[in-house]
């Protein structure tokens, strides 16, 4: 199971979320790193375990309030061999081809942010599919987004994140029954669990439903998942 640090980008800082109230989020305090500087906190979560892919949610594009291409950009010059999921709240097909052809990361469609499932339909040729992760978002027990979207699981792309935005940063434990459900009706797929992930013991519990990999932040800057507990699921890390 592949363990994914998580930053949120706002106003050119890393910041911390918490149950998707973006309002509230303020800059990131950190036990693995100095300050809320993006590079700096990356080089601290790398400190930590050599992770081969880093999700980013830049929030300032989420929120329609400019974005974070340039902290991206950075972040790809000084770590050039981290693979980067971003998430930038993009609903159109031309705009995701754009972003695509710059070659900075994958791109994260969000399902909070779509309008349709038309977009898969538009981005099903291979090359973009291929580079493409789909969200599905919940706020407690509510999907985010157009209900078509978790119909026909097959036009989804090979990668999903099962994302519980009140769980984020909440210490509240993942949802496990919600993806144990996606786990069975989208057993193709490659499932990534985000939200709630308080320790160790959460890792080998998601490892135990069969989900390929968890994105991780609050208990990875309060020092509760470290290497012991990365080796413990991931076997390229023992």
């Amino acid at each position: 199971m592949e363990i994914i640090p998580v930053i949120d980008l706002k106003d050119g800082q890393v910041v911390h979320a918490q149950r998707g109230e973006r309002d509230s989020y303020r800059p990131v305090r950190s036990q693995i790193c100095r300050g809320s500087d993006p590079v700096d906190v990356v080089a601290g979560l790398l400190a930590v375990h050599p992770f081969a892919t880093l999700y980013i949610a830049d929030l300032d594009a989420i929120q329609a309030r400019g974005d974070s291409i340039a902290c991206i950009r950075q972040i790809r010059q000084r770590f050039p061999a981290l693979r980067l999921w971003v998430d930038n709240g993009l609903a159109d097909p031309a705009a995701c081809r754009d972003w695509l052809a710059q070659d900075l990361s994958d791109l994260v469609l969000g399902s909070e942010a779509q309008r349709d499932r038309a977009i898969l339909h538009a981005l099903s040729d291979g090359d973009a599919r291929r580079h493409l992760i789909l969200s599905l978002d919940y706020k407690d027990d509510r999907f985010l987004g157009p209900p078509d979207l978790l119909s026909g699981p097959s036009l989804w792309p090979d990668r999903i994140i099962v994302m519980t935005l009140s769980r984020v940063g909440s210490r509240g434990g993942p949802d496990l029954d919600l993806l144990r459900r996606w786990r069975k009706e989208a057993s193709a797929k490659k499932i990534f669990a985000a939200g709630g992930v308080r320790g160790g013991e959460d890792l080998l519990a998601l490892a135990d439903c069969g989900t390929s990999g968890v994105l991780v932040a609050t208990a990875l800057h309060e020092r509760r998942i470290g290497r012991a507990e990365i080796a413990a699921v991931d076997s390229d890390a023992a």
